[in-house]
């Protein structure tokens, strides 16, 4: 089995953590903040204090797998660059932009070190399903990280085999792939959460639709988690997505214990701005981006704006 030390042990890197040791690999684990190491010892994971000790407690060559924020990977390099050897691994496993990923590899080549990049997504739910892995980088790195990519990822019983492919499998059909050289995992898990904005948009109207028809028309006789329910049973649109959209309308039918405050950490925006780059037309996706900015009272001005006009030529004036 493989030995990984893990940086960052958030909700992903405990997680893969925890999935890597009861698949049998040793994995060393750090984190700055103490409390995220809580209760991965009797996972199996042993943690360390710091990242000397990481480095310490791993067999050269070293594997080191970073789940850290996006802004935060090149200061981890630059902490670990003096104290690694030649023909050591990086893995940096969070959302980070694609075209970065040839910077740190360049980077890290200086010293004869290797670095791969790994589109991750699978969420909190990872340890349980898989981990879905897209990965960039050397193949010679790809084939000495795969039995770690074969413990994460969910396997060939996740899915039936797609009709027409059942005698071609490849490791896609595992649940990783090797999607070219440096930034090629990235650019695939930031394409990834760009459709994953436009689905997610997507429902999110489609219940909003719902909900106000509910309220509105009188012979309409139907809860927004009932059509969930019904549509997670046959119906085109049935997905893990959907899954999760029924589970939380059955907890809480009218979803008031949240402010509809949705957040973006990144990859909408690059995607969108490399679809600009590259003239591919995505207005889906981006639409959902902007309606990521509208939730936070972004385009509070612009509607005042439009007030005020509506004001000014047509007299209209504003329903309280």
């Amino acid at each position: 089995m493989t030995q990984l030390g893990i940086i960052g042990l958030g909700r992903m890197g405990a997680n893969i953590a925890k999935r890597l040791a009861a698949g049998g690999h040793r994995c060393v684990g750090f984190d700055p903040l103490s409390t995220a190491a809580e209760g991965l010892n009797d996972a199996g994971v042993d943690t360390v204090d710091t990242i000397d000790a990481l480095l310490d407690r791993l067999d050269s060559p070293r594997n080191i797998w970073l789940m850290v924020p996006s802004g935060e990977v090149d200061d981890v390099l630059d902490k670990l660059i003096p104290n690694l050897s030649p023909n050591d691994l990086v893995i940096d496993g969070g959302n980070s932009h694609f075209k970065l990923a040839a910077e740190r590899a360049s980077k890290l080549e200086a010293h004869q070190i290797h670095f791969v990049d790994v589109g991750t997504s699978g969420g909190v739910w990872g340890l349980e399903r898989g981990y879905c892995l897209m990965v960039g980088g050397e193949a010679t790195s790809f084939a000495r990280l795969e039995e770690i990519f074969q413990t994460l990822a969910p396997g060939v019983d996740a899915a039936s085999p797609t009709v027409g492919r059942e005698s071609a499998r490849s490791t896609a059909d595992r649940g990783y792939l090797h999607c070219g050289g440096h930034g090629a995992g990235h650019f695939v898990k930031m394409v990834h959460n760009g459709i994953e904005y436009g689905m997610m948009a997507a429902f999110a109207e489609g219940f909003q639709l719902l909900s106000t028809a509910a309220e509105e028309f009188d012979d309409f006789d139907f809860e927004c988690s009932e059509v969930a329910e019904l549509w997670r049973r046959g119906s085109v649109v049935e997905s893990w997505l959907l899954d999760l959209t029924a589970k939380a309308l059955t907890e809480d039918p009218k979803l008031e214990e949240l402010t509809g405050h949705v957040d973006d950490s990144g990859e909408g925006r690059w995607t969108i701005q490399t679809a600009v780059d590259l003239g591919v037309p995505v207005q889906v996706l981006a639409a959902a981006l902007y309606q990521r900015f509208s939730s936070r009272g972004l385009g509070d001005f612009a509607n005042r704006a439009l007030s005020a006009m509506r004001r000014e030529f047509g007299g209209h004036r504003e329903k309280k």
